[in-house]
């Protein structure tokens, strides 16, 4: 009883920081479209230092991203901790080091990255880096959390086997997206949202003018497209594969699940040029994008193979109830 407890509170704190790490990510989006960069001042972690913000709506919105994610990393040690102490069977697999590490390991960057924004000037490139390791954060918490509350299904899963071509394209596929998502983040912080006001046509063109602000929208867009055909060719191979089909649904539904949300992502920076960038399009925009991150991550982790000490660990561990019969 009180170890079916224990369970339920790593269960629930997992997903918890999945969903504080998605919070805080949405958070940083708010303070960029509202320009609330430097609503606490040039002063961190204080605002204009002092512990409390000034009560403007430009000081609130900085600190509360500031503050979430504070609290996100609490609930992050807590997790580990209890994991570490109660679960050790469960935090000695390789892929709980793993995703815990880079969940640590890209929360400290992210955090050192919005103190930089902070305190140094605000380069285009490294404001898009720092959204480009938001959306690893929430990634890596989300696949903690699948492999707390589900690592022995997704093994089990895991072990029918995946052929090589679709794990290589999966992890191309993430690796593409990672491009793309930083790509429009460097259309945003870059100032170049709007140089093309009409959608998916660029200046009325189908190729407009391949240098300047123009030029970095009609490469963002173009990089999505692809990226869109390459995962319809993904998913068709999940759905029309029998064999595929039957071992690993799981792929299958992931292909469409992130099909769908790279659609609603098209939809969506359409709305974000058509409402000349309104708050609640571009909050939107980034919200479609981190779970679509997020599912791509979860199926590239999918396609992965079961490590062969596993496997023989599973079966020595089969065998004897086997024999017993």
């Amino acid at each position: 009883m009180q170890r079916n407890r224990r369970a339920r509170w790593i269960g629930w704190l997992a997903w918890t920081n999945a969903a504080a790490m998605g919070l805080v990510l949405l958070l940083g989006a708010t303070v960029t479209a509202t320009g609330s960069g430097f609503g606490c001042g040039e002063s961190w972690p204080l605002c204009h230092g002092r512990l409390l913000p000034p009560l403007t709506a430009e000081g609130i919105i900085e600190y509360s991203h500031r503050l979430a994610t504070l609290v996100s990393g609490l609930v992050l040690v807590t997790l580990l901790l209890l994991v570490a102490l109660e679960r050790r069977q469960v935090f000695a697999r390789w892929e709980t080091r793993i995703v815990a590490g880079l969940l640590v390991g890209t929360l400290l960057l992210q955090s050192a990255l919005g103190a930089w924004a902070v305190l140094a000037p605000r380069y285009p490139p490294v404001m898009a880096v720092h959204f480009g390791v938001s959306l690893t954060v929430f990634a890596s918490a989300l696949l903690l959390a699948l492999v707390l509350t589900r690592g022995e299904t997704l093994a089990a899963r895991r072990r029918a086997g995946t052929p090589p071509s679709i794990a290589w394209a999966s992890w191309g596929l993430l690796v593409g997206t990672y491009a793309v998502v930083y790509l429009g983040a460097y259309v945003r912080h870059s100032n170049a949202s709007l140089a093309c006001l009409d959608w998916p046509l660029c200046q009325g063109r189908l190729v407009p003018e391949l240098s300047g602000p123009a030029g970095i929208v009609f490469l963002h867009r173009l990089s999505a497209l692809l990226l869109t055909l390459a995962l319809l060719a993904l998913v068709t191979r999940l759905r029309c594969d029998p064999a595929l089909r039957r071992e690993r649904p799981d792929l299958a539904g992931s292909g469409v699940l992130a099909l769908g949300l790279l659609l609603l992502q098209s939809a969506t920076g359409a709305w974000v040029v058509f409402s000349r960038m309104s708050l609640l399009s571009v909050l939107a925009h980034a919200a479609v994008v981190t779970l679509l991150f997020g599912v791509l991550a979860v199926l590239a982790y999918q396609s992965l193979p079961v490590p062969i000490r596993a496997r023989q660990g599973r079966r020595a561990a089969v065998e004897p109830v086997q024999l017993s019969r």
